[in-house]
């Protein structure tokens, strides 16, 4: 590429759309995303498969902006970056959408075979599954998509029925008939982790169940009327003195006229409703518990889709909530119907179809995570694998050290079908394994029958959850086979563990700990060294961003308006480890804000080119120039600063950070400082080259947050072969010798005695271009030297027309002052000064400092700060406190001498 002259033309204003695919093209074209083992240090990242017919959200948005800046800094930094992607097949909501398809076309699943049904499933995902993949493309993600994977690919797929054997033979799948959640619209069970819980407003009724051979009656308390039809027993707490004497009578269920025993069992809370629980065992897994216990019937009233069975034996094929009303009134007309009590309790949603869970006893297929969870748990509460931010840890030792078994079986089509063979009708004759040949070959030695053919047996028709694929993630990207083998090819020796996991705290459960389960177990290591979480995207409601809410912008249109860049930054600037993201369109108007103001610094800069300018091809700074000496040492202090952000996972910190050096320091104050000393002349070459180069250096700083504007402005600067493109430019190397603190305390100083005589221009209405004499009375004679010796400075930036600086100066009559670290500031009014107003400053600013120094003695003054906080903290407080009573006293003595 052409590097432009003064001759060439550079576009007044920037424009993202010209620029985005043609940069994305170059860097995919060239391989820069492509990774192959060699002898550099990896650096991992796989992608949290989004689900495959999903479109980009923006917390997709979010996370993957984060995995991108993490993995363009780890490629600049040499490192062999590789970033998978790949979707997931997502078994429930993809099932969903199908049979809403079908039933769209007059199709219900039942009219089709499982072989038709899952070419339907395949055609959706082929006509739907690449959506979103391009669309993170769109965000500028430099994935390998050469290493682009699905989880029901043939050797993934195959892998997780390897790993499905694998850990039925180790004694840890096991098939039982257990209390389950049950998702009636899905018509599947699911684990505890789908379960959505919500707090709502619910209805208490009060029923009163008749007791046998007696006058007497008994009240009991429930939220779901509708199971009355399956109780098996009336319990209360064996201590409750009201119900002392009904406990070994017999109680009569209301509709049914069921008679029941009235048991007693502790598990019963005497506070609660009445202190009197019906027992339902099929129907809540507490109920389920003391049923076993007390060994009592077990009536299941539900269907699969939610309707009542003939079990019931009342309102039979009814909807379970349509039921629940014609419960309520049986009982009201059969006056049993006490009061109807209003109060609040936790209710469980499908977290796929947002249908309300069902308990229920069903014979599903179990993974035990007793002791399989163990170096998981262990590994993370150690830091080996370290949690960003770590109050996460608190979270996921609660949930590890009251683990239960997991539920991994689906009823569904679409997914990973579970290899068990059975054998006759009897479903407790079952073989496990890969293949049907394989299957008769063990059914035939178990059985001992070697006449056993494929027509003697079946296989089982559920899927395994999809999290019992993407639990493997880490290691079957780079190597399917070795959850059969055990052997490690080259690639995942190479790139296994990964480095760093982005990801949503609300998957910690679904996905986090079980990848860390599986690493362990199979390859004895942690799949991953840091969890970053995420927040949830909220708008300035806090409402959680959802197409149902209506809240939610279009992540492809705010890229088209505001620019990728602009949207990545806008994104980033608020969103914290962690913390949830206020999320305002704002945020990417800033972002594009700050696109314009670089293209615009590197416009000026540009315009200073002629044909015959040369760039050094080093930054090498003019050491007798304050301003030269102040930008590399701000440049390297922000480079370290925003090296420690990246080790800590402070993200939007290290992005503040770049922000400010960019658009305060080198925007605002060295461009103006550089430019020509008489007007209208071109930067000279010397301060244009250092210009540039300094440029360069904060381009590469920025390309991880914002890759395409730093791309294209790194191309202008100079010719470059295509192994110099930024994306794989050196990452700017820190060097402590670079930064002088002395010469950032002085050009601080600097900066802020003229932003202070700024302020006096614009409180006194003096037009910036009107001549002032300016007077400074330094603190000591080595300021007052240091700042004659850097007067350029004051003459660059303001219209002075006298500049005197002395250490005894004496304040000169009717001026307005300043303050800054000792040295005082005036300004000469003669017959321009309002001295009503000017008392009125200064008295404002000795209220304020008064308020200050009062909040600092509170902090001294609180002996728990004294003796807790350490002690070059409170060495800070105490050297504010004495600043800001010198400040006190010299406003004062001002004040009084305007009196």
């Amino acid at each position: 590429m052409d590097t432009p002259t003064a001759s060439q033309d550079i576009p007044k204003h920037f424009d993202p759309s010209s620029i985005e695919d043609k940069w994305y093209d170059f860097w995919e074209d060239n391989g820069f995303f492509h990774s192959e083992p060699d002898d550099r240090e990896s650096y991992t990242v796989v992608i949290p498969p989004p689900n495959v017919t999903g479109v980009l959200h923006m917390g997709h948005m979010l996370n993957n902006t984060i995995q991108d800046v993490l993995v363009r800094r780890a490629r600049m930094q040499d490192k062999n970056a590789c970033w998978v992607p790949g979707t997931d097949h997502a078994s429930i909501a993809t099932e969903a959408k199908v049979v809403q398809k079908l039933r769209d076309e007059g199709i219900t699943k039942a009219d089709l075979t499982r072989e038709e049904f899952l070419e339907h499933a395949w055609d959706w995902t082929d006509e739907h599954g690449g959506i979103i993949l391009q669309q993170l493309r769109k965000l500028g993600a430099s994935c390998d998509w050469e290493r682009t994977r699905f989880t029901l690919e043939d050797d993934l797929y195959e892998a997780v029925i390897d790993c499905f054997i694998e850990l039925y033979e180790r004694g840890y799948i096991y098939r039982g008939k257990r209390m389950i959640n049950w998702d009636p619209e899905a018509q599947t069970a699911l684990s505890d982790e789908e379960v959505i819980h919500r707090e709502e407003t619910s209805k208490l009724y009060h029923v009163r169940y008749k007791i046998k051979d007696s006058d007497e009656w008994v009240t009991i308390a429930t939220t779901r009327p509708e199971t009355i039809l399956a109780d098996t027993a009336v319990c209360v707490h064996p201590d409750d003195e009201r119900y002392q004497d009904l406990i070994g009578k017999t109680a009569i269920i209301p509709v049914v006229e069921r008679e029941v025993p009235i048991i007693a069992d502790d598990y019963v809370d005497m506070e609660y409703g009445t202190g009197c629980l019906k027992i339902t065992p099929a129907h809540d897994e507490n109920d389920y518990e003391i049923g076993k216990k007390h060994d009592l019937e077990i009536i299941d009233m539900l269907n699969p889709d939610g309707t009542l069975s003939e079990a019931a034996e009342h309102h039979i094929g009814k909807n379970r909530f349509e039921a629940r009303e014609l419960v309520i009134q049986d009982l009201e007309d059969a006056d049993q119907l006490v009061e109807i009590e209003e109060m609040t309790n936790k209710v469980g949603y499908s977290e796929r179809t947002d249908a309300i869970i069902e308990p229920r006893l069903s014979l599903q297929w179990f993974c035990k995570m007793d002791e399989l969870s163990k170096p998981a748990h262990e590994n993370v509460m150690n830091d080996n694998i370290q949690f960003h931010p770590s109050k996460f840890k608190n979270e996921y030792n609660h949930w590890m050290e009251n683990i239960r078994d997991w539920c991994i079986s689906r009823q569904l089509w679409w997914g990973q079908r579970i290899p068990a063979w059975y054998y006759g009708d009897d479903k407790d004759d079952y073989v496990i394994a890969k293949t049907q040949d394989e299957a008769i070959e063990k059914a035939r030695e178990k059985y001992d029958n070697s006449d056993l053919t494929a027509d003697d047996i079946s296989q089982d028709e559920d899927v395994l959850d999809t999290w019992f694929s993407s639990w493997l993630w880490p290691i079957t990207v780079f190597d399917p086979e070795f959850i059969k083998t055990g052997e490690a090819n080259e690639e995942l020796e190479y790139y296994y563990p990964t480095q760093d996991l982005v990801t949503a705290p609300e998957i910690m459960f679904f996905w986090v700990a079980r990848m860390i389960i599986s690493g362990y177990e199979f390859c004895d290591e942690k799949p991953f060294s840091n969890v970053y979480y995420t927040g949830i995207v909220r708008d300035s409601q806090r409402r959680k961003m959802s197409k149902s809410l209506g809240n939610s912008p279009d992540p492809i249109k705010l890229m088209e308006e505001y620019g990728t860049d602009g949207v990545r930054v806008g994104m980033l600037f608020s969103s914290p480890a962690g913390n949830d993201l206020l999320f305002e369109e704002e945020l990417c108007e800033q972002g594009r804000n700050f696109a314009n103001k670089i293209w615009n610094a590197f416009r000026f800069l540009s315009m200073n080119r002629t044909e015959d300018s040369e760039l050094d091809q080093e930054l090498d700074i003019n050491d007798d120039n304050l301003v030269d000496r102040w930008m590399l040492s701000r440049l390297h202090e922000t480079i370290d600063a925003i090296n420690k952000d990246f080790e800590n996972f402070r993200i939007n910190e290290a992005l503040h950070k770049i922000y400010s050096l960019i658009w305060d320091d080198f925007c605002d104050w060295y461009i103006e400082l550089i430019k020509a000393d008489e007007p209208g002349a071109s930067i000279p070459e010397e301060r244009l080259s250092r210009g540039f180069n300094f440029f360069e250096q904060l381009m590469k700083l920025l390309h991880p947050f914002m890759p395409f504007i730093t791309e294209e402005i790194w191309q202008h600067i100079r010719n470059r072969n295509t192994d110099e493109a930024i994306i794989v430019a050196e990452w700017p190397e820190f060097d402590q010798s670079a930064v002088a603190e002395s010469d950032l305390q002085l050009f601080d100083v600097i900066q802020r005695m003229i932003s202070s005589v700024r302020n006096i221009r614009a409180e006194f209405k003096l037009s910036p271009n009107d001549d002032i004499d300016l007077m400074i009375k330094a603190k000591d004679e080595e300021m007052a030297e240091a700042l004659r010796e850097n007067e350029w400075i004051f003459h660059k930036l303001q219209s002075i027309a006298n500049l005197e600086v002395q250490a005894d100066l004496k304040k000169p009559d009717t001026s307005a002052s300043a303050i800054v670290e000792g040295t005082e500031i005036f300004v000469p009014l003669e017959g321009l000064i309002d001295l009503d107003k000017e008392r009125e400053r200064i008295q404002k600013e000795i209220d304020r400092l008064k308020g200050f120094l009062k909040s600092i003695e509170g902090k001294l003054n609180n002996d728990g700060f004294i003796n807790n906080a350490p002690e070059d903290v409170v060495q800070k407080e105490r050297d504010k406190k004495e600043d800001t009573e010198t400040n006190l006293k010299k406003l004062q003595t001002i004040l009084n001498e305007l009196d």
